[in-house]
């Protein structure tokens, strides 16, 4: 069984369907959502604000690779194109963290190939990730070149301004049991 870390973002479009059609895209795999929030861009390309999320998925049939591949598809069913690094985007999917089965339990990947670097080499940068993150997952921890850190320890020590930036909405990408479509 692996368990993946993923976060997803969109600025273009109709946003919130995008990551909503994330969520259907992973379908069952999906074990948690958080909430969505609202982020400056990232990288100093100017361009309209984010709307992010972090969901965490399983599947024993998936390796690490598989999580990435099955994230592309899904930004290319959305339009995605890679012309900007860190441009506007309909949709992206990261691969931030995957575990393979290991000794009875979960192991943290380590992969540096063409394809994926695992754990995510900028995760512990991105408040936008770490927030959501801690939401669906209080004790996680993350890989930072070689050392394990709480990944409440690395948003406390982002700069705050990166922190406030990062700014719950009133959106959720699953509705609440009872709500209507």
């Amino acid at each position: 069984m692996t368990r993946a870390v993923l976060s997803i973002g969109s600025n273009m479009g109709d946003r919130l369907e995008l990551l909503r059609g994330v969520v259907t895209g992973f379908g069952a795999r999906v074990r948690a959502v958080s909430p969505v929030y609202s982020t400056a861009p990232w990288g100093g390309v100017e361009q309209e604000d984010f709307l992010n999320a972090v969901l965490v998925a399983e599947d024993p049939a998936y390796g690490c690779h598989d999580w990435l591949w099955h994230g592309q598809r899904l930004e290319q069913a959305a339009g995605r194109e890679r012309t900007v690094r860190w441009g506007a985007r309909t949709l992206d999917v990261d691969v931030v963290w995957c575990a393979e089965p290991a000794d009875g339990g979960l192991r943290p990947c380590r992969i540096d190939d063409a394809d994926l670097t695992l754990p995510h080499p900028q995760a512990h940068n991105r408040a936008f990730v770490l927030v959501p993150w801690l939401e669906v997952e209080p004790d996680a921890w993350l890989e930072v070149d070689g050392t394990g850190h709480r990944v409440r320890d690395l948003l406390a020590g982002l700069d705050p301004a990166e922190t406030a930036g990062v700014r719950r909405t009133g959106y959720e990408l699953i509705p609440a049991a009872g709500a209507a479509p």
